[in-house]
C-alpha cells in the first residue's frame, strides 16, 4: 500500500530550519547556542511561559524555583548539560532558571495536559533498498514550534559529536552521532512524576554511547523525572525501543528489522501504567497502525525517498504527518526527521513535511 497525501500537488516551500555548529568546551558551546539563536531562544521561553502562567495557581516565581529542582539531578548524571544550560543562559541573556525551564517543558507542563507527541521508527540495513539502515521520526508538537526549530552540530571536546534537531534553547531533543548511534523519542503519559532527571536530556545521554547495549544500561540507571519512550539504533545494526515511568522501564525489539512507537504503551510489563485515554489513545493507536503497515508494506524497498512519502501520509483521521485544523488541540507536525547514521546524515523538513522540502545535515561539509 502506498503512502497518501491529500496535498500531493501543493506548492512545496524550500524553507528550512536553520543550521548552527557549536564546538569547544561544554560552557563554551552552551554560550555560543544562547548567543546565535537569542531571539528563537525568547519566543520559545515567551510561549512556554505564557502557557505556563495562564493558570492562576502557578507564578513566575513558583516556575523558576521548581526549575532549578531538577539541577541536582542534572548535575549527578551528566553534569556536561549543566555547564552548556549555564553557558546558553549567559549567551542568550536569560536567568538559569529560565535556560533550566526550556529543558523542562514536559515536566512543568504535566498537570496541564497529556502527550500525544510524535510517531517513530527504525529500520534495520537488511531491509532498506540501499542497506543503509534509517531512523526517525515525525516531531508532533504545538505549532508554534515550527518556527522556533533549529538544527545543531555539536562538536564537544573529548566526546561524541552530536547532529539533532531541537527547539531553540533545548540542549538534546533527537539525533545522531557520529559513531553510528541515533536516538528519537515519543512523549508516554502515566503517573508518578517526580524531581529527577528531566525526560528531553535522555536522548542526548544516550548519545554519549556507540552501543545501544550500553546506552540502554545507562538510561535504567538514571532517577528520570518523567515518563518517555525512547527509539534507537547503532552501527552494528541493533535496535531497540526503551519505554519508560519515572521508576519502570521495558525493551521492545524490531520485528524482522522494522520498529515503531506513538504514544502509548505496548509492552506487556508497563501497560497497567498506561493513563492515556480517550481520543488520544486512539489517535496514537491509528498512528502506530499506519506506521507499522507502511513499513512493513515497503520493507526491502525502503530508502529516504521511500521514508519521505510515509512520513507525508495523510490517510485516515489520525493521520502520521498532522496537520492544522486536523484535530481540537493546535498539535502539529512541526518538524520531520529522517536520519542514517551510518552515513553521518540526518534529512529534516519544517513541518507539517507534506508542505516542505527536505534538507540533508552531516558531519561534514
Amino acid at each position: 500500500m502506498s503512502p497518501q497525501s491529500d496535498a500531493a500537488n501543493a506548492r512545496v516551500s524550500e524553507r528550512t530550519f536553520p543550521f548552527y555548529t557549536f564546538r569547544g568546551s561544554h560552557r563554551e558551546i552552551g554560550r555560543q547556542y544562547g548567543e546565535a539563536c537569542r531571539t528563537l531562544i525568547e519566543e520559545h521561553l515567551d510561549c512556554v511561559n505564557a502557557k505556563l502562567l495562564s493558570k492562576p495557581w502557578i507564578s513566575k516565581e513558583k516556575v523558576d524555583r521548581l526549575a532549578l529542582e531538577f539541577r541536582g539531578y542534572v548535575r549527578e548524571y551528566a553534569a556536561f548539560f549543566d555547564e552548556e544550560v549555564e553557558g546558553l543562559a549567559e549567551g542568550a541573556g536569560i536567568g538559569l532558571s529560565e535556560a533550566y525551564a526550556l529543558q523542562l517543558r514536559a515536566e512543568l507542563h504535566r498537570q496541564l495536559e497529556t502527550g500525544d507527541e510524535c510517531t517513530t521508527y527504525a529500520v534495520h540495513a537488511s531491509r532498506t533498498a540501499d542497506g543503509v539502515a534509517l531512523i526517525g521520526q515525525d516531531a508532533d508538537l504545538p505549532a508554534f514550534y515550527a518556527n522556533i526549530g533549529v538544527v545543531t552540530r555539536i562538536m564537544p571536546e573529548g566526546g561524541p559529536s552530536i547532529l539533532q534537531f531541537t527547539p531553540a534553547g533545548q540542549v538534546s531533543y533527537i539525533g545522531i552521532n557520529d559513531r553510528g548511534m541515533g536516538v528519537f523519542g515519543n512523549f508516554l503519559t502515566c503517573g508518578g512524576w517526580r524531581i529527577g532527571f528531566p525526560r528531553y536530556l535522555l536522548s542526548r545521554l544516550a548519545l554519549t554511547h556507540e552501543r545501544v547495549a550500553d546506552a540502554l544500561t545507562h538510561l535504567s540507571r538514571v532517577r528520570r523525572a518523567s515518563s518517555r519512550n525512547l527509539i534507537m539504533t547503532d552501527a552494528a545494526g541493533d535496535i531497540a525501543d526503551m519505554e519508560t515511568t519515572a521508576g519502570r522501564h521495558a525493551v521492545l525489539r524490531a520485528e524482522d528489522g522494522i520498529l515503531c512507537h506513538s504514544n502509548h504503551y505496548l509492552s506487556p510489563e508497563l501497560m497497567e501504567y498506561e493513563a492515556h485515554g480517550g481520543e488520544g489513545l486512539a489517535n496514537s493507536r491509528a498512528r502506530y497502525a499506519r506506521m507499522r503497515e507502511l513499513l512493513h508494506e515497503n520493507a526491502g524497498g525502503l530508502d529516504a525517498g521511500r521514508m519521505q512519502a510515509i512520513l507525508r501520509d495523510r490517510q485516515g483521521p489520525y493521520p502520521i504527518c498532522r496537520m492544522p485544523g486536523d484535530e481540537e488541540s493546535d498539535t502539529i507536525t512541526a518538524a520531520s526527521v529522517i536520519a542514517r547514521p551510518a552515513l553521518g546524515q540526518i534529512m529534516v523538513a519544517v513541518g507539517p513535511p507534506n508542505q516542505y522540502e527536505y534538507k540533508t545535515y552531516a558531519f561534514g561539509a
